[in-house]
């Protein structure tokens, strides 16, 4: 094991006479702004390196080359003054970037002539880039020869000795027993991770003799920490002590988890070990989501990349990775957006999280400064690992394996510029794979695709979450003999044994069949009455609409009995696309979704929500610290009118079909409303027809101003997703703060009760399309607080509805009372609880 020294000799890198920095006439370096160090009048023509080390940075001009060498201190070369200008002429590299050097081997020569005439002066600047590991530095002072003289001295900030770090500055440490029964996997890792992240200190983890970086995610999860293990945590800088006690207590507490207890409780599946096939043609696998499905095999096959190994240039190729890793985030948030299921959301999170994980991305941008291309340096960053991950001894961390590979596939293509087909099926497909990354999985047309295997993951991989969320019965670690399956041959699968029938007689299919059968009838009750109105059981009727994306979910939920829609996202018309869709196209796609609606009910479009969180590679949105607080809604349209009033044409074009609304989002003053209604009037009055306006109510300053919004709109629909994470001032998407965000909060449930009361004293109707439209738990509170239409995905307008039917709105009404005066959303869960178990206890007799 090698031993850091405790200071670091940095030699001379030419010949010359030393002189200050702050003398130099270039007022950037004079300044110290690109760090400390001292300047070299040159007598010789060699650039030698100062010690032994790696060619980290290598100008392509070749004016310049930085060294990283011992104990992590890095050093940069500058030759000459505004020297970039001569893009190169005078001067010849003697090394590659990445290259491994020896100390005083020559890494740059320069014609002194060429370079003189040209450039300002000759005066070398040598600077120590490395601030964090460099705690002193000593400077030289007289003339020096090249590579034999010191011209700096650094002393390091730690070394191996404890002493010696002791003195360079202040070290905590603790140590901690893992109190998480599935240890540390990604969901505390990532909570971890973000924590480290918000203190100076250098933070790291160790496990006996294996040490991992506390900010990176993935070094966390290589780890391979198990309940009970020993973790020391120690922290160096000048609030180690504070951020040593924070990881501390994050540790102790589970990270996030109950300690003792398993990350997640999915349903009851299967226990996770393959089954017993029992006779041929059965092949065996895990259990992975419940179900029974009759199909023909489709099989999916890996995209390939090709990729170039050299690169272009540190500066683009840089460029190019940082792009490809935005557009990436993009996509995620996209994907993400308006996702019913929490675990969708979760998954989707934390693959936003990978893609910042510093661990893999100083893996590929190291790559990357030693030449290679953006996508060959991080498919070797990601694919590297992945394989550490898939070989870790615990199963829960190995399965997380397929997510790394998920996210480095989809940055892999951005920056090949060729995009993984999507998955297209026919109707009535059981999908095969090697691997089902949770993005395709999150992705499947749940019409076409009734079940999935795949030969690799886990019950506990996030596409086996993802597949238990849409309803698709599911095996993985299938029998490896399912990837050489015929397409088109019939099977039947059965996610609850974990087998596939490779070989079905006309018994097993005939004996499937009514399996199914069975297994519908219970929702075939529920949908048999779907069409029925919602009303409660003393006579107040709900209005359950679905939440839609295009004409073909529309046609779905309207005949799962949904009584109109609620929300339109006419996003999902704007995205995955490199320029915006024209006024014919979008309409036409409005009054298509309009006459799936029909003329009578309620069709509600809300105009295009994007923004600096979720961006579009045609439309110029300048990077925001806080896209959340930024243009993003409404203001969007706002500062680009010609587009808004493009799609305002296009939606009011709908308004024969069908009983159309127009929403617009994240209002949150009165003069954002008026300015978009300006937009919208002339359009409106052009069709001669009557077309509601309304807003989200998303912000708390909107639900704030609800009584003169009313006023001057025809109906409120509440986000309760966005209404939460702004009340609240948590990211949704957090890993710490995630489960904290609880749109059944007492301050959420008060903004909508405001919301309510504003409305109805003037006569307007109030929706909720927010993600507790649909959570049973909270219906009863909404229903309470005389919200008057819910909004949900198609799949639960039957059991919303049936629901509604069972509720007395009088009873909800007192409930909802109560839950206004409680203090935490924990109070109010129990409370709602209570009032399931014993729904009519407070009715008078």
């Amino acid at each position: 094991m090698s031993v850091t020294p405790a200071k670091v000799v940095i030699l001379a890198p030419l010949s010359g006479v030393l002189m200050p920095l702050a003398s130099v006439p270039d007022p950037v370096f004079a300044a110290g702004t690109v760090g400390d160090g001292i300047a070299i009048d040159p007598t010789s023509c060699d650039v030698r390196a100062p010690f032994a080390g790696i060619v980290t940075q290598l100008h392509r001009a070749g004016h310049a080359v930085a060294v990283r060498g011992p104990g992590g201190v890095e050093v940069l070369i500058h030759v000459g003054i505004d020297t970039v200008a001569l893009r190169g002429e005078g001067f010849h590299a003697q090394v590659r970037q990445g290259d491994s050097v020896l100390a005083g081997q020559a890494l740059i020569s320069f014609d002194a002539d060429v370079v003189a005439r040209r450039a300002v002066s000759l005066i070398t600047m040598v600077v120590v880039t490395s601030p964090d590991v460099v705690g002193a530095l000593k400077h030289g002072f007289g003339e020096v020869r090249a590579g034999q003289d010191a011209v700096l001295e650094a002393t390091l900030v730690a070394a191996t000795d404890a002493r010696a770090a002791d003195a360079a500055g202040p070290v905590a440490r603790a140590r901690i027993t893992l109190p998480n029964a599935d240890g540390l996997h990604a969901r505390p890792a990532a909570l971890l991770a973000a924590a480290a992240r918000t203190h100076k200190a250098s933070l790291r983890l160790a496990l006996g003799s294996t040490a991992a970086d506390a900010r990176s995610v993935i070094s966390i999860m290589l780890l391979g920490a198990r309940h009970g293990d020993a973790i020391d945590i120690e922290g160096r800088g000048v609030d180690a002590q504070a951020a040593v006690d924070h990881l501390a207590q994050l540790l102790a507490s589970g990270s996030g988890e109950v300690p003792g207890a398993a990350a997640a409780a999915p349903p009851p599946i299967a226990a996770p070990v393959p089954a017993a096939a029992a006779r041929e043609g059965l092949l065996a696998g895990v259990a992975a989501s419940p179900g029974l499905a009759i199909g023909r095999i489709v099989q999916l096959r890996r995209h390939e990349f090709e990729v170039a190994v050299s690169g272009a240039g540190q500066a683009i190729e840089s460029t190019r990775l940082e792009t490809a890793l935005a557009a990436a985030a993009a996509e995620l948030t996209a994907l993400g957006a308006g996702r019913d299921s929490s675990s969708q959301a979760q998954i989707l999170a934390a693959h936003r999280e990978l893609l910042a994980d510093p661990g893999l991305l100083d893996g590929a941008r190291s790559g990357v400064a030693g030449g290679h291309s953006a996508a060959y340096a991080w498919r070797d960053a990601y694919t590297d690992y992945a394989a550490r991950v898939a070989a870790l001894s615990n199963t829960l961390l190995r399965e997380r394996a397929g997510d790394i590979r998920d996210v480095g596939e989809r940055v892999l293509a951005l920056l090949a510029g060729a995009r993984p087909a999507a998955v297209e099926v026919a109707a009535g497909s059981v999908l095969v794979a090697d691997e089902l990354t949770p993005s395709q999985t999150a992705a499947l047309d749940v019409r076409r695709v009734v079940g999935f295997c795949t030969t690799g993951g886990g019950a506990t991989g996030h596409s086996a979450i993802l597949a238990r969320s849409l309803g698709i019965p599911a095996i993985c670690g299938i029998d490896a003999g399912a990837r050489r399956l015929a397409d088109g041959l019939q099977v039947i699968l059965d996610g609850d044994r974990g087998t596939l029938d490779t070989a079905p007689d006309a018994a097993a299919i005939e004996a499937a069949h009514a399996a199914l059968a069975r297994a519908a009838d219970a929702r075939a009750g529920a949908e048999a009455v779907a069409g029925d109105s919602a009303v409660t059981r003393d006579g107040h009727r709900i209005e359950v609409g679905a939440n839609v994306r295009d004409a073909a979910e529309t046609a779905t939920a309207m005949q799962a009995g949904g009584d109109g829609v609620g929300l339109l996202r006419s996003e999902f018309l704007f995205a995955e696309r490199d320029t915006a869709p024209s006024e014919a196209e979008q309409a036409a796609a409005y009054q298509a979704v309009a006459r799936a609606v029909g003329p009578g009910r309620r069709l509600v479009v809300r105009t295009l929500d994007v923004g600096g969180d979720k961006p579009l590679p045609y439309l110029p949105l300048p990077h925001e610290e806080n896209p959340f607080l930024g243009v993003r809604g409404i203001r969007v349209g706002l500062a680009h009118p010609q587009l808004l009033t493009t799609q305002l044409r296009a939606i009011a074009s709908a308004a024969a079909a069908t009983k159309l609304c127009v929403m617009f989002p994240m209002i949150a003053t009165l003069e954002e409303l008026r300015a978009a209604r300006a937009l919208l009037e002339p359009i409106a009055q052009a069709t001669g027809r009557a077309i509601e306006v309304g807003v989200m109510i998303e912000v708390p300053s909107a639900a704030l101003i609800a009584e003169r919004l009313a006023a001057e709109v025809d109906f409120f629909s509440i986000g309760t997703n966005d209404l939460t994470q702004y009340t609240l001032a948590m990211d949704r998407g957090h890993p710490q703060l995630a489960a904290q965000a609880d749109g059944l909060h007492p301050s959420v449930l008060r903004l909508i009760a405001m919301t309510v009361t504003a409305a109805h004293r003037h006569g307007r109707w109030v929706g909720v399309c927010g993600g507790l439209a649909g959570d049973p738990v909270a219906v009863p509170a909404l229903v309470g607080l005389g919200v008057d239409e819910l909004s949900v995905s198609a799949v639960s307008v039957p059991t919303i509805k049936a629901q509604v039917r069972s509720l007395a709105r009088q009873d909800c009404a007192r409930v909802a009372t109560s839950l206004l005066e409680m203090g935490t959303a924990a109070e109010v869960r129990a409370a709602l609880a209570c009032f399931a178990a014993h729904p009519y206890d407070g009715r008078e007799a």
